[in-house]
């Protein structure tokens, strides 16, 4: 039996964000991912100072592979000037949220899936207008898969 699962509340704040989408199967995502990490090495912008998240528009367990949906994005506030590799500036929105953290792989991120299945339909609370994202707490090269941290969170009315 899984662990119960951990679920806080908060206000999110809007953030400005640098985003490259990913459209297609989920296993080119990392491809998709390196045209940010190139952008956001050649702009200075450090993991440590500048949070990265995915917002993920679609389900890849539900969503056919060739309309999977996710945009990779950086904590960004400037300008976004037009560039190689396809990366935009966007917003995540201030929202409420159910936030649980998920240790580990972020090849099959489980709080996601026990966020929406589980804790949702048993919390009273509806889904909002924004599709759930993630904070990857920890990200580059020397991070290990078993010492990953994502944050999910998922948008409430």
């Amino acid at each position: 039996m899984p662990e119960p699962l951990d679920v806080r509340i908060v206000d999110f704040p809007e953030t400005p964000v640098a985003a490259v989408e990913h459209r297609g199967p989920p296993e080119l995502e990392h491809a998709t991912a390196r045209r940010l990490i190139a952008w956001r090495i050649a702009h200075r912008l450090p993991p440590d100072r500048h949070a990265t998240y995915g917002v993920h528009h679609t389900d890849p367990r539900t969503t056919p592979p060739t309309e999977h949906r996710v945009d990779i994005c950086v904590a960004y506030d400037g300008v976004v000037a037009p560039n190689a590799e396809g990366v935009v500036a966007s917003v995540i929105p201030a929202c409420r949220c159910a936030v649980a953290r998920h240790l580990g792989s972020r090849a099959n991120v489980a709080a996601a899936r026990r966020l929406a299945e589980e804790w949702l339909p048993a919390s009273g609370e509806a889904p909002g207008d924004f599709p759930v994202f993630f904070h990857y707490v920890n990200v580059g090269p020397g991070v290990r898969e078993e010492e990953m941290i994502t944050d999910v969170y998922l948008p409430l009315r």
